[in-house]
């Protein structure tokens, strides 16, 4: 079960108002919507469900999954040598797992962003360690929230939806914006997302990081052509 106080955690964490700086990125949508790609709510959800199910987002959902499981592997809030070397080869491993530039600044911008937040209004010294320990080097978002979780106690399924959940819908968000489409359509394509969402749940925490990695080749290219889009409104 989901305690309020974890359940309260997770809801502002994922936000849209949790300032990370999530609403300036589309992870490559914006370039999918000028090449006539997506162009309605269907689209959008094939998009979207790429991303998560088998692109960054499943990346992010793999990790995310990873790290939370080593540093609750003793459930000792000091930590100790082995875990936080643990903890470390798997953040080195997210902020690498990027297969564009513009991918890899929106997760290293947006990890760094929640680190700072969530050390000042949620502080744990689990977070201050980390932070310690990375000072000066990119950090991935989803390791920072996977860390922030576990030392938390939000429990892994719900927190792992919960950000997974947060990735799809501000990419929808992107799209309501830039194709456009109307909100109820927006809503429906969330809707539409639920059990992409939930699958992904389910296999992530039971999927080894070495048999890792991607399937989305026309979202990498996106994202490319995104680096080189001659006028934009997002990041990436």
């Amino acid at each position: 079960m989901t305690t309020d106080r974890a359940l309260a955690m997770l809801l502002a964490w994922t936000s849209p108002s949790y300032p990370v700086g999530a609403f300036s990125y589309s992870h490559g949508l914006e370039a999918a919507v000028e090449a006539g790609a997506v162009r309605d709510a269907a689209s959008l959800v094939d998009y979207v469900s790429a991303v998560i199910a088998r692109g960054g987002g499943w990346v992010d959902a793999v990790l995310f999954a990873r790290a939370y499981e080593t540093w609750r592997g003793d459930g000792a809030d000091d930590g100790s040598k082995a875990r936080d070397a643990a903890m470390d080869a798997i953040a080195e491993l997210a902020v690498a797992f990027r297969g564009s530039a513009e991918t890899a600044l929106e997760s290293r911008q947006m990890g760094r962003s929640f680190l700072a937040v969530t050390r000042a209004a949620w502080p744990h010294p689990a977070l201050d360690a980390f932070a310690a320990r990375h000072a000066g080097r990119p950090v991935a978002h989803c390791i920072v929230g996977a860390l922030a979780c576990a030392a938390h106690g939000a429990p892994l399924r719900p927190a792992l939806t919960a950000w997974i959940h947060g990735t799809a819908a501000n990419l929808v968000s992107a799209g309501v914006r830039l194709v456009p489409l109307g909100q109820t359509d927006g809503q429906i394509a969330t809707a539409r997302l639920t059990p992409v969402i939930e699958d992904v749940v389910a296999r992530a925490p039971a999927t080894d990081p070495d048999d890792l990695g991607t399937s989305a080749l026309l979202v990498e290219l996106a994202s490319l052509t995104h680096e080189t889009q001659y006028t934009r409104l997002f990041r990436s």
